[in-house]
């Protein structure tokens, strides 16, 4: 399959490779502000669906292909914990996630000219006590300022998680079971 994808995450492509899914990279840059109150599952799925939407819209279609787009937020106790805005907020985020479970939503939209398709992935993830000094040695690998809540689950933050409940793809930013079954029932041309 061979698909326009509106993201420009590293993470997501290697998840899309490892499902033969091969893919045009477009730009799709939207305002990722929450709206006030508005709830994290709400937040993730207006977000996806603004990228593709947004991505369409400025895509010069001269292929017949859907267009991919996905969010994933990191949330504990309905607050949405985005990315770091730098090492103090990733220390702060690391630890308030120590020694309790939270949620990973991820949603994916996939879009044509005359369809619209959305999937959700929702992980929980518990962390194990940390220390300082553990969260401190993390923060100064360098892997955490460009994800949210402040850690990969591929890399080195892997060894703080004890348990998760979901989709492990989801958590890295795509869950590939739910984009597979989006891709197969998508109608081209439809």
């Amino acid at each position: 399959m061979h698909i326009y994808l509106a993201s420009k995450s590293p993470r997501r492509q290697s998840l899309l490779q490892q499902i033969n899914v091969s893919f045009e990279l477009i730009d799709a840059e939207i305002d990722e502000s929450p709206f006030e109150n508005e709830l994290p599952l709400d937040y993730v799925n207006r977000m996806a669906k603004e990228k593709a939407l947004n991505g369409w819209k400025h895509l010069n279609r001269t292929l017949n292909l859907p267009l991919l787009a996905a969010d994933t937020s990191v949330v504990l106790k309905d607050v949405i914990l985005g990315k770091p805005r730098d090492k103090q907020n990733a220390f702060e985020m690391l630890n308030n996630l120590a020694g309790k479970t939270h949620q990973v939503i991820t949603c994916v939209a996939l879009v044509n000219e005359h369809q619209q398709q959305f999937a959700q992935s929702i992980t929980d993830v518990s962390f194990c006590e940390l220390s300082r000094r553990q969260i401190e040695n993390y923060i100064e690998q360098d892997e955490c300022l460009d994800k949210a809540g402040s850690y990969g689950i591929q890399g080195y933050a892997a060894k703080f998680i004890q348990k998760i409940s979901g989709s492990y793809s989801g958590v890295v930013g795509l869950p590939l079971f739910e984009t597979a079954n989006l891709l197969d029932n998508f109608a081209p041309g439809k």
